[in-house]
């Protein structure tokens, strides 16, 4: 579990400030053990119901893409409209469970390997996530 120094170095690093609110928004992020998926909406709606703290959406918003850019989370893009933040920033695969609207964790043997037929001229490719989106099967249903 991180401390809070290790939260205002963080922060400091991404070019914030480290106010109480900004603090927060780091303990709920990153002192955990399992990794956190959520969007913005999820994570102020987390802090307000679990800590009892109201942030603005834009401290949260303008934090969470500070840490992005600095590389300390992972965005993962599901539609034009919606994002999904990942703590743990290693390439990895994910499913989207478009029923529940959870972004899980894909182990890498969940996925054979990725055959990429064509690339663009002058490029290599540097990596390849996979997003496997999952629903009900409503045709099996009686």
């Amino acid at each position: 579990m991180l401390k809070n120094s290790e939260f205002v170095s963080k922060l400091r690093n991404s070019g914030l400030r480290p106010t109480k609110q900004r603090l927060k928004i780091c303990e709920v992020l990153f002192n955990r053990d399992k990794t956190f998926h959520f969007t913005i909406n999820d994570l102020a709606k987390n802090i307000s119901e679990n800590f009892n703290e109201k942030i603005s959406l834009a401290t949260i918003y303008n934090t969470v893409h500070a840490f992005k850019d600095k590389g300390y989370l992972k965005e993962i893009t599901i539609s034009s409209d919606k994002s999904y933040f990942d703590t743990n920033i290693t390439k990895h695969h994910h499913f989207y469970d478009e029923d529940t609207n959870l972004l899980i964790d894909c182990n890498d043997n969940e996925i054979g390997k990725v055959n990429i037929k064509n690339n663009i001229t002058g490029k290599k490719i540097s990596s390849v996530e996979v997003l496997v989106r999952v629903a009900s099967d409503t045709q099996n249903q009686d």
